[in-house]
């Protein structure tokens, strides 16, 4: 088994999913590399993501109600953490980070989670059926407004970020476009928007728990005369307006570089995209190639991307998302393989290290890359990484120890410190951390596997530099 190998493999897993545990790197390569893009491609010839959907119902009624944000958000990462199709799932958080639409107006989660499940559904394929899908999303409908988009009183909020952070970017329209945009949504509503009124607030559980919500079009509400919109004229809809927008190369270049800035390295925040070129200009040109020759199909394009040189050789190159933080650290360490209390506790990760899930700040959605790191967040990352590796009782953690036991009886710091930065990653680091490493391996006791004593007194060693390597720099890249 080449080294190279399976740090490609690891590479690809942390990308298009949250890591993977040794055992499951393993199968992986018996695949080999472009099968399993293929497999992580097709979620839907996979099993199920969960085969315990009856547990949550079971053990955990707020979850399965799904009205309350924490409930929601425990749901969500309970996914993330156990899915048997994880890029489905990280997929899903792609588009939730691009379309960012927040509890702290909704106050709906259920209408959220059913974002997500059409982010699932839908987010493969062409994005034009995406856009449409979205725009006929009660969540979205709800917070950009278009339910107070009406025939001669438009609200121009859909409209305009459709454009501007959903599809082209700023510097591709005009706001004659935006306004014209805005027009051909008129009607597209959902039904009980009526109820939400200062009367009836739309937190309301009365009387019988809060209003559903459902895409409503109402054709005495839209605006069907002519419209001018990128150069095009005709009796506009909402559907046209996506068609007119998927064919644009302002939209090909803006999906490309949002797919680059989120699987291959970090790029720019996108209000600097106007000014600030990509970083690799020939991965975007790339992506844009495909986006127009397989019809605008996402999953062609993330195709390139994974078999790609430029992804292949971009490794370390990302921050990782809180997100990432907690549910790869889950997932290395073993464990929350049972709905539990704990859940929500993981949520709670999440949020205090600057992603609350279900709850981005704005429309723009979360900055990324190395502004996901502050003096506060960094010590939250670090310490919840090094609980969770610490813990000689998780599954994940006893696997470690198990292999680097089964390698000889007694190790030398320095061996310690490389089976240690192998079954982690295999994790690339700076030679003079890795030195540091093995400094303080040097410190403790000769680690021995030979008696049962000596093997307690190891698991704990062992484990104290698993610590140390979660809270590097390192560690903290994807």
């Amino acid at each position: 088994m080449a080294d190279n190998d399976i740090a490609l493999m690891a590479h690809l897993l942390r990308r298009a999913g949250f890591g993977a545990t040794r055992e499951e790197l393993e199968g992986y390569l018996v695949k080999g590399y472009e099968a399993t893009v293929e497999e992580l491609l097709h979620p839907e010839r996979a099993p199920a993501a969960l085969d315990d959907e009856d547990l949550i119902r079971r053990y955990h009624i707020d979850e399965n109600a799904m009205q309350n944000k924490d409930s929601a958000q425990a749901y969500w990462l309970y996914r993330m953490i156990n899915t048997r199709r994880p890029l489905e799932e990280k997929l899903t958080l792609f588009w939730h980070g691009v379309f960012a639409t927040a509890y702290s107006k909704l106050e709906r989660a259920r209408a959220l989670l059913r974002q997500l499940e059409m982010f699932r559904s839908f987010g493969f394929g062409r994005f034009d059926t995406l856009l449409l899908e979205l725009s006929m999303d009660p969540a979205m409908i709800f917070w950009l407004d278009n339910k107070d988009n009406h025939d001669n009183a438009y609200n121009e909020n859909f409209g305009r970020e459709l454009l501007e952070l959903f599809s082209m970017g700023v510097g591709n329209y005009t706001e004659q476009d935006v306004y014209e945009a805005s027009r051909a949504f008129t009607g597209w509503t959902m039904r009980n928007a009526s109820y939400i009124t200062a009367r009836v607030s739309r937190a309301s559980n009365w009387p019988y728990g809060k209003f559903d919500w459902q895409f409503l079009y109402r054709d005495e509400d839209h605006d069907g005369s002519e419209k001018t919109f990128l150069g095009h004229t005709g009796p506009f809809d909402g559907q046209d307006i996506v068609e007119i927008v998927c064919r644009q190369p302002a939209t090909a270049r803006f999906l490309s570089r949002h797919l680059y800035n989120f699987f291959v390295a970090d790029e720019a925040q996108v209000p600097a995209w106007e000014t600030v070129p990509p970083r690799d200009q020939s991965a975007i040109d790339t992506l844009m190639e495909v986006y127009f020759e397989s019809n605008h199909d996402v999953r062609s394009m993330l195709r390139t991307l994974f078999n790609s040189d430029f992804f292949k050789n971009a490794r370390f190159a990302k921050v990782k998302s809180p997100a990432e933080v907690v549910v790869g650290t889950v997932r290395l360490a073993g464990g929350f393989s049972f709905p539990a209390v704990e859940d929500i506790e993981l949520a709670n990760q999440t949020s205090a290290m600057g992603q609350e899930l279900i709850n981005p700040p704005s429309v723009e959605g979360w900055h990324t890359g190395s502004e996901w790191v502050t003096t506060g967040s960094l010590v939250d990352r670090v310490n919840f990484a090094a609980n969770q590796v610490g813990d000689v009782s998780r599954p994940g953690i006893a696997s470690i120890i198990e292999r680097i036991g089964a390698r000889r009886e007694s190790m030398s710091p320095e061996g310690l410190v490389d089976a240690c930065l192998d079954l982690v990653g295999p994790l690339a680091m700076d030679e003079s951390t890795r030195q540091e490493l093995i400094r303080h391996a040097a410190t403790q006791d000769e680690i021995r596997f030979g008696s049962e004593e000596e093997r307690r007194s190891s698991s704990v060693k062992v484990a104290e530099v698993l610590q140390l390597i979660v809270s590097t720099r390192e560690y903290q890249l994807a």
